[in-house]
């Protein structure tokens, strides 16, 4: 079934984000895993490889990962709420993310993971109704998520965030970002 979504995604033609794309991105990492997160879209290094979260914001993430125990290819499947790449890196729109959708739907229905990470307020809006500060609702479970029952959602902050935040002190967004990755280790267990 993911083989055939990615081929779909690939020959999309939905929005008009396919006539400036590169590359698909589709997804990285194991269709085992227990763990999804997802992302907002894909950037310039992105769209250039084909995979999501390899450009400087990626390898944060990936020494997150490494410090809370997650192995990027083994524990996780990573994917964006688009998979193609806005112009500028602009927020995507809701008719890019709605054109998207069936994809997104297709791999969460696919993996039936028991915890998505929702990487950012942008992806965490493609699932929430309200707009709410990402920074307010961090590291919340919620496993109540219409036509998702069953599944634990968890926002964490997205890494691009905290290229701009150095501190690993108590309480600063690293270290909370940190604790909140291990905290998604025990729940997928």
């Amino acid at each position: 079934m993911l083989e055939k979504l990615e081929n779909e995604a690939r020959n999309c033609k939905a929005c008009g984000l396919c006539a400036t794309r590169i590359n698909t991105v589709f997804s990285d990492g194991s269709k085992n895993a227990k763990i999804m997160l997802i992302g907002e879209a894909p950037g310039a290094d992105e769209d250039k490889q084909g995979k999501p979260f390899v450009g400087r914001a990626g390898k944060l993430l990936n020494e997150f990962l490494k410090q809370a125990g997650i192995d990027r290819h083994k524990d996780l499947y990573i994917a964006n709420t688009l998979k193609c790449r806005p112009p500028e890196n602009r927020k995507p729109t809701k008719e890019e993310k709605a054109a998207c959708e069936k994809f997104l739907k297709g791999q969460i229905e696919a993996l039936k993971p028991s915890v998505i990470v929702l990487c950012g307020a942008t992806a965490a809006e493609s699932f929430f109704d309200k707009k709410f500060q990402i920074t307010k609702i961090r590291g919340e479970i919620f496993d109540n998520v219409k036509g998702f029952e069953g599944i634990k959602f968890i926002p964490i902050l997205h890494p691009s965030y905290l290229l701009r935040q150095h501190s690993t002190q108590e309480g600063s967004p690293r270290d909370l970002t940190l604790k909140d990755l291990i905290m998604i280790k025990k729940a997928a267990l």
